[in-house]
């Protein structure tokens, strides 16, 4: 059997530089070309650019999550797999509300299929997940699994309103300041019920050296 320190590192920030610097680089992409004057249909080529880069950075991200952190997660692949479908569609029709739409239809999907098995008894959120919780019961990855599911919906809706109620540009700066923000929040709130019900945060290891 292979020593545990012969694994690849795969620390908590590597995983959120992966998640969002497609994001940050769609960004940087966007208001590098965003047009000095508001003219109609000025801004469709910044988001055209941004695009393409939002698209290349993802592939990217991937590649470097498996050769760094030695793995990429079922959720990874997933998302991924839209952002170049959607940004496919948006390069080819030139609608800036494709893209708009990615969040809302993924978190709408995620957070049906997790409802969907919670009520069916099954935790799909653990084969996402994979390792990420070691030692958690089937009791918490249920929990876990519904209470994502909720809370996906809940960003289904928040980004269907913002839609309507921001321009472009404020929109893609909410996916930092607001989804960004509450997804941590929501992360840390669900710990004490991970702890209640097995969740491994290095008591093991700690034992084991002891014992050692």
């Amino acid at each position: 059997m292979a020593d545990a320190n012969t694994k690849k590192p795969g620390g908590g920030w590597l995983n959120i530089a992966v998640d969002y610097s497609p994001l940050l680089v769609f960004l940087t992409v966007y208001n590098l070309f965003s047009p000095a004057e508001d003219t109609p249909g000025a801004e469709i080529m910044p988001i055209l650019y941004g695009t393409g880069a939002f698209m290349i950075t993802a592939v990217i991200a991937l590649i470097v999550s498996k050769m760094v952190i030695g793995k990429v997660s079922p959720m990874l692949w997933f998302s991924t797999v839209l952002i170049v479908v959607f940004g496919g569609f948006t390069l080819w029709t030139g609608e800036k509300w494709i893209i708009q739409a990615k969040p809302t239809a993924l978190y709408l999907l995620f957070g049906v299929a997790l409802l969907g098995g919670w009520m069916k008894g099954r935790a799909l959120l653990k084969i996402l997940l994979e390792a990420a919780f070691e030692g958690l019961s089937d009791e918490g990855w249920l929990k876990l699994s519904r209470n994502w599911g909720v809370f996906f919906l809940g960003l289904a809706g928040l980004n269907a309103v913002l839609v309507m109620t921001l321009s472009f540009e404020g929109w893609l700066w909410a996916k930092f300041w607001v989804f960004m923000p509450l997804t941590f929040l929501f992360t840390f709130a669900n710990f004490p019920m991970l702890l209640k019900h097995g969740l491994d945060v290095g008591q093991n290891q700690q034992e084991q050296d002891t014992k050692g």
